[in-house]
Formats: structure tokens, sequence, C-alpha cells
């Protein structure tokens, strides 16, 4: 495609060369003179004097597009040039389907099994009984899918994950390798006379549609009731979410972070990496906690960022940063100062005496 072709396409506005060919897309400061890139922080900026992109995707807003010295860079204005740039991403870039094509002849399948239409199946994958697998689903290699577990159409199951028994998992759910769903949740009663008595998980693990957790995450099947994984949730790659949590509608949550028991997290979140969740807690809608941050009490009031252990409303937590880091200027200074009041004192006591 040619650059104004793309620009066509997006509905986007050329200012520059039009013509130049665009082959792949890449990163501002590794594109070569056929690639497409885009600029989206202001912090890539300087990159735009020395990049051999043939093409720069910007916003319509930007007030800076002015050609550089070649004549055959191009930028095409558009209304989110990060979103357009992976749009363009998929367009140009040739898919490879990593998933198995029919069922594979070592799969173990149930007789009680039943597999809807065009079903993908890949080498030693184990289904139970009276599991059930929507259309369209394709399951790779090494998977178990445990007794009385329901897969909707058109989900994507990488190599080795697992899924324990009666878990329910709704449409379009991507898991990638090494997901466990449905492990016992982490529940233990003291015993001053002898070992830890394990607390029965007799509860199940619900994911809805349209879910997708990363590599080596796992979901905690609940002590009683369930563990639900609520539409358009993201998890990132190892992520822990333990037994008889709730986490919202299209929250994103990003790699190590951990969510203790029973916590309820609101609808579009999002929580950064390695957040820590106290158990029994409940975060309200929209609600951003930044990373590395310990939450230890519910919050309540929707749309607030939140940063620090334990987490403090982002401003505050910010301030509180700045004074931490002047510590040792404020010691010396405070030193200082008893020093002179120190000074004073002994000058007062002499005059008067």
């Amino acid at each position: 495609m040619t650059v104004q072709e793309i620009a066509t396409w997006l509905q986007g506005e050329v200012v520059g060369n039009g013509t130049v060919r665009i082959e792949r897309v890449a990163k501002i400061e590794e594109a070569d003179q056929t690639s497409i890139s885009f600029l989206a922080n202001s912090k890539y900026e300087r990159f735009l004097e020395t990049t051999q992109a043939a093409a720069v995707l910007v916003s319509k807003k930007y007030q800076n597009v002015k050609l550089p010295h070649r004549d055959n860079l191009a930028f095409i204005k558009v209304d989110d040039p990060y979103l357009a740039f992976l749009q363009v991403h998929k367009k140009l870039t040739p898919v490879v389907d990593p998933f198995p094509a029919g069922i594979h002849a070592s799969a173990t399948i149930a007789d009680t099994a039943r597999l809807g239409k065009d079903v993908c199946i890949g080498a030693n994958v184990v289904i139970g009984d009276g599991v059930i697998i929507g259309e369209k689903t394709k399951i790779s290699h090494g998977c178990v899918i445990g007794v009385a577990t329901s897969l909707g159409a058109e989900c994507q199951l990488y190599p080795n994950v697992t899924v324990y028994h009666q878990t329910r998992i709704g449409n379009r759910v991507t898991l990638h390798s090494g997901v466990v769903i449905g492990a016992d949740g982490f529940g233990f009663v003291p015993n001053a006379n002898g070992p830890f008595e394990k607390i029965p998980q007799l509860g199940i693990v619900v994911i809805e549609d349209d879910v997708e957790i990363g590599a080596n995450s796992t979901i905690d099947r609940a002590t009683m009731g369930e563990t639900v994984i609520k539409r358009g949730v993201k998890i990132d790659n190892l992520v822990q979410v333990a037994h008889n949590c709730v986490i919202g509608e299209y929250t994103v949550i990003a790699a190590q972070t951990g969510l203790a028991g029973s916590t309820k997290i609101g609808r579009h979140c999002m929580i950064a990496g390695q957040a820590a969740f106290a158990g029994h807690l409940e975060i309200a809608d929209r609600v951003t906690i930044l990373g590395q941050s310990g939450v230890a009490k519910s919050i309540r009031e929707p749309g607030g960022v939140y940063f620090g252990t334990t987490v403090k409303e982002r401003s505050r937590a910010y301030r509180i940063e700045a004074v931490i880091r002047s510590l040792p200027e404020l010691s010396r200074d405070l030193y200082q100062l008893q020093r002179e009041v120190e000074a004073l004192q002994q000058a007062l006591k002499e005059k008067k005496s």
C-alpha cells in the first residue's frame, strides 16, 4: 500500500509525499524507508529528524507537523495515531495461525464430551467427562480440560493450559500458555496441636465473554460459590486472582499483580504492575491503581487514581514521596537549626548571668 492509500483507508490526511510504498510497520527509531511508524508520545519527537520511516502517523491535533530535511517522509494525520498504527500493523503483518488443524490422533477425549463444529485440538490434549466445547474453539498442545467444564465458541487455549473441573468459560476467551483456571483457593485453618486444616474449595470459576488471560496467570476456584472474571477483562502475565474474587467488566490488570481472597474490583478499572490487594476489599468503578501499590482498604469513590503502600490519592502520595526524598536535606537543616538554637540559648544564659 502507498502512503496515500493507507491515509484514505484510515480516513486520515497526508502531509508530504503520499506515493511511497509501505511494506512494514516499525518503531520510529528503527524504521527504514519502506516502513510506517507513529508518534503518540512527545518524548519521541526527537526521532523525527533522524527517522528513516517513509511515513509517520500523528494526531490531527498535533501542531508541529513540519517536514524534516527528507523530502520522502510523509505524515498521516489521524484521530488516534496509536490505534491507527495497530490497524496498519494488523493489515501489513502476515498472520501465522499457531493452532493445530483438526483433532490430533494423540488427544484423549472422553466419550461423554461434546465438541462443536470446527473445533481444533492439538497433541496430547486431555478432555474430561462431560466437557462441552463450542464451535471454532482451538485448543493447542498439552492442554487439560477438567470434568464438567464448558468452553464457549471461538476460544483460544495456547499450549499447556490447565482448566480444572466444573469451570465455565464464555465465548471468544483467550488463555495463554501456562494459565491455570480453577486450582484450589489458599484456605487453611491453623491447628495449635497439629498441621493446618485445609478448607475445602468447593466452588467454581466463571469467565465471561471476550476475556484474555496472560501466560502463567492463575485464577483460583471459590471456596463456595464463584470466582468471576467478567466480560472484556484483560489480565497480563503472572497475575494471581484468589478464591471468590470478582473482577468487573472491561478492567485491565498488569503483570505480577496479586488479589487476595474475596476482593471485588469494579468496572473499567486500570491496575498497573505489581499491585497487591488485601482480601475482602471493594474497589469502585474506573479506579486506577499505579504500579507497586499496596491496597489495604476498600476504595469506594469511583474514578480516582491511587499510588503508594498503603495507597493514597495520587497527588497526596506524590507529595509524601517528595518529602521522603528530601529527608536527608531536611535532617541536615534541622540539625543546623538545633545548633543555632542551642547557641542562642547559651548566649541568653550568659547575658543573664
